[in-house]
């Protein structure tokens, strides 16, 4: 049965604040007191990171996934070209941006976190969007787009360049396969419940990822597009979603309260860093993101015109400035990212911090959306 929510916890749901709560809990209980942080947060980080965020990329495969779909924005080439490139030059100039300042004043190891400022976090991002514009602008539903597309690549990269041990092609090939055979038959069989899908293919897909040396929080995201769903996209954030009764939908409205909880206990458990760990590491991925986010998204926006793509009527370059500095906030996936990236130690703890810092582009994106405003009028 989905869950039901209160006007006040679905501002909380669907802005991710128990994710920031977590988050804030962790930075204080770490500056405190790191020793009970770290023995009392260590035995979580499985059972978190690799269980449950199973079911938050799960939920960011079904809006990638729905985005494709008929009436979805990802459905029509040319209604998509401009926002996709948009969003491979915000993940683009970000790397190229921590890769040379990592290659230059090192130090080296950090170059292995490359992906750390390639994230937008969609929740937090629209959150911002919706302050800063006004109901109906262009603005908003062209930064949801990006940020769909951005989670799509995200996923590709932490499964291709991030695995989690040493790879096993014929673990990975033999479970993944009968994953996906699995997802099949239970599909032609029309089966309307989620949870064959998710506790049989599911469980194999996990399987095949964990003993393949892949990240297994990834187990989700190739059984979502087998489950019955809808046909056709309402669009992201679409109120008529909640009455939705496919076997997807479904899933999102059961799993969506659970997932907020799993995001408290992500930022708890991964999120504490003392202050005094802030090193290179965090500049490198804080200049990738808030430098590079505006600067990729405004450049490949501009490639995409002079390719014969168009903008949506209404929106500017001076939105496009504000949509690349509200695309700087990274926080959830460049957590993510980093903890898939390095071990315990110096490194990890620096690119967290700079993942925790780019909140400063919410600021950032006011001023900047104030000025340009001021500017134009």
């Amino acid at each position: 049965m989905a869950h039901t929510r209160s006007t006040l916890a679905r501002f909380i749901f669907d802005n991710s604040l128990l994710l920031l709560a977590g988050t804030i809990a962790a930075v204080v209980w770490a500056n405190l007191d790191l020793s009970s942080y770290d023995r009392l947060t260590h035995p979580l980080h499985f059972w978190v990171n690799d269980v449950g965020m199973v079911f938050f990329f799960a939920l960011a495969a079904k809006e990638v996934f729905e985005a494709t779909l008929p009436g979805g924005p990802l459905a029509s080439p040319r209604h998509a070209m401009a926002p996709l490139t948009a969003a491979v030059g915000g993940m683009v100039a970000p790397a190229l941006i921590y890769v040379a300042l990592t290659s230059t004043v090192g130090p080296a190891e950090l170059s292995r976190g490359w992906a750390i400022p390639c994230a937008t976090d969609i929740a937090f991002s629209a959150m911002i969007a919706r302050v800063i514009f006004p109901s109906g602008h262009p603005a908003i539903p062209f930064l949801l787009l990006l940020a769909i597309a951005d989670d799509a690549l995200g996923l590709m990269i932490l499964a291709v360049f991030y695995p989690s041990g040493p790879l096993s092609v014929a673990a990975l090939g033999m479970l993944m396969t009968a994953a996906v055979l699995a997802a099949l038959w239970l599909k032609r069989r029309r089966v309307g419940s989620f949870w064959p899908y998710v506790l049989g293919p599911g469980s194999l897909s996990w399987a095949a990822l964990y003993f393949g040396g892949f990240h297994p929080a990834l187990a989700l995201v190739p059984i979502v597009p087998f489950m019955p769903h809808s046909p056709r996209d309402l669009g992201l954030f679409d109120p008529r979603e909640t009455v939705q009764v496919d076997t997807l939908n479904q899933f999102e409205h059961w799993w969506g309260t659970p997932v907020q909880f799993v995001l408290l206990l992500f930022g708890l458990a991964n999120a504490g860093v003392p202050f005094e760990q802030v090193g290179p590491g965090t500049y490198f991925v804080l200049a990738g993101l808030l430098l590079g986010k505006p600067i990729g998204i405004m450049l490949f926006s501009g490639a995409a015109r002079l390719a014969g793509a168009s903008l949506p009527a209404g929106l500017h370059l001076a939105d496009l400035v504000v949509i690349g500095i509200t695309a700087a906030i990274g926080f959830t996936v460049s957590l993510f990212f980093a903890t898939a990236a390095f071990p315990a130690g110096a490194a990890l703890a620096e690119t967290k911090m700079g993942a925790l810092l780019s909140f400063s582009a919410a600021p950032l994106a006011l001023i900047a959306s104030r000025l340009l405003r001021q500017r134009a009028g």
